[in-house]
């Protein structure tokens, strides 16, 4: 949505902006291919101009949403001569276009992404979002507002750990009375907050219409691993019980830490990983050069 506010045309944000804005539409994000990840310039689906309409063929990977959404917000390559940069365009795709195909793959939090398909796709040119061969840079601003992560989920996570340690007894004694657990639950306390006021940092530049470049990498990379630690501790601190799912009756908080445990791992890599925040820090934060 604030791609399309800010590059897409009058007649693009009159057809897709209220949708989005009355949750009437789901979107997927069509950015990785089989060789292109954290290095998404070298995507290589092809979008061939016929005149009147884009022609596109090859192969998305990870498109979480695809087999739910209504469209896919697509990065793809319209000039296959120009370098990698300035060769791809950003494109609106309806995903219920003839020749499309999606397969699922199953992630180790257990909850489905797919690998799509594009074979002799027609794609109207006014699907196509802004300029034609400026799309990496609408990505990148994308991106920008993709990484902004929310921590409601993990503080309610939190708040029943400490519950869980304040009324869970060994050897008659509370799990919250033991040193190390409390040093651990206080640890996350601290970084929850952190994380928070990184949170609002972000909501006063959006509210300022700025767009937040290496601050949504500083949330997302700070967000993503205090999820880790918050898991990690969880674990610890419920011992062997921590291990078992929620279709065991023994399993403590019915299975949620050790749900979040494996979904913890794939949150520090989608929308960039731990890595790619850290350089992004560096280089558009700190003004470190590349070397």
């Amino acid at each position: 949505g604030p791609t399309i506010l800010r590059h897409g045309s009058g007649e693009m944000k009159k057809k897709f902006l209220p949708p989005i804005a009355l949750g009437e539409v789901e979107y997927a994000l069509g950015y990785t291919e089989p060789q292109a990840g954290s290095d998404l310039a070298s995507l290589e689906i092809r979008a061939e101009d016929k005149g009147d309409h884009f022609l596109l063929n090859g192969q998305k990977m990870f498109n979480t949403a695809c087999h739910v959404a209504d469209y896919h917000w697509l990065a793809v390559r319209t000039d296959p001569d120009a370098s990698k940069h300035r060769g791809i365009s950003m494109m609106i795709v309806d995903l219920k276009s003839p020749g499309i195909t999606i397969h699922p793959l199953i992630t180790v939090a257990g909850w489905r992404t797919n690998e799509v398909f594009y074979d002799d796709v027609k794609v109207p040119k006014d699907n196509l979002v802004g300029e034609i061969n400026r799309g990496f840079y609408y990505l990148m601003a994308a991106l920008d507002f993709e990484r902004m992560f929310p921590m409601g989920g993990y503080r309610r996570l939190f708040d029943e750990l400490a519950g869980y340690a304040k009324e869970t007894k060994v050897d008659g004694r509370p799990l919250g009375k033991n040193p190390l657990v409390r040093q651990k639950l206080a640890e996350i306390a601290i970084e929850l907050e952190a994380t928070y006021l990184l949170y609002y940092q972000l909501a006063y530049m959006l509210d300022k219409s700025i767009v937040p470049n290496y601050q949504t990498s500083m949330e997302k990379l700070f967000g993503t691993e205090v999820a880790q630690h918050l898991t990690n501790a969880g674990m610890q601190v419920m011992g062997l019980y921590g291990q078992l799912q929620q279709d065991s009756k023994w399993a403590p908080l019915r299975g949620k830490m050790e749900h979040h445990y494996r979904w913890s791992i794939i949150e520090t890599i989608y929308a960039g990983t731990s890595e790619i925040q850290r350089n992004i820090i560096a280089l558009r934060g700190l003004g470190l050069s590349r070397q």
